[in-house]
């Protein structure tokens, strides 16, 4: 049971801390104004009303990392584990929130034409992080 605990709660912190990476760099760039140049309307202001949804969000999201397949090995690389783990949010993300919730076209389009270039990319930082912190946490130093 502490084995389970422990698993969980490593990946839903993997999955806070990603999201957190994942936010600041969604504000960042839209800071910057690349979104903007790429014909992308994302652009947020760091708030509380942006931030918070997409922590939790991404620690629920970190819940994948706890399940006994991704649990990962010599044939699973950090990178590989991220990349993988960030088609679930992405495919949530481009499915599901942009279509139906905000209204944005199917895979966010009414944003840009190359909004899922971006929402991939910042979901693939936001994997990349969880599965290092699980890694991390789990006190691997191979892979």
């Amino acid at each position: 049971m502490e084995t389970l605990i422990r698993r969980v709660s490593s990946a839903v912190a993997a999955g806070l801390v990603g999201g957190l990476v994942n936010s600041l760099l969604v504000w960042y760039l839209g800071k910057l104004g690349i979104p903007q140049k790429f014909g992308v309307a994302i652009a947020p202001s760091l708030t509380t009303q942006f931030l918070y949804p997409r922590l939790v969000w991404g620690a629920l999201w970190g819940l994948l990392f706890a399940l006994p397949p991704w649990q990962g090995g010599a044939w699973v690389s950090v990178f590989s584990r991220g990349t993988l783990m960030s088609l679930f949010p992405t495919a949530f993300q481009l499915l599901y929130v942009f279509p139906i919730s905000a209204g944005k076209g199917m895979f966010g389009t009414g944003l840009g034409r190359l909004t899922p270039v971006f929402v991939c990319l910042y979901n693939v930082v936001w994997g990349l992080t969880a599965a290092l912190w699980v890694h991390w946490a789990e006190g691997k130093t191979h892979n």
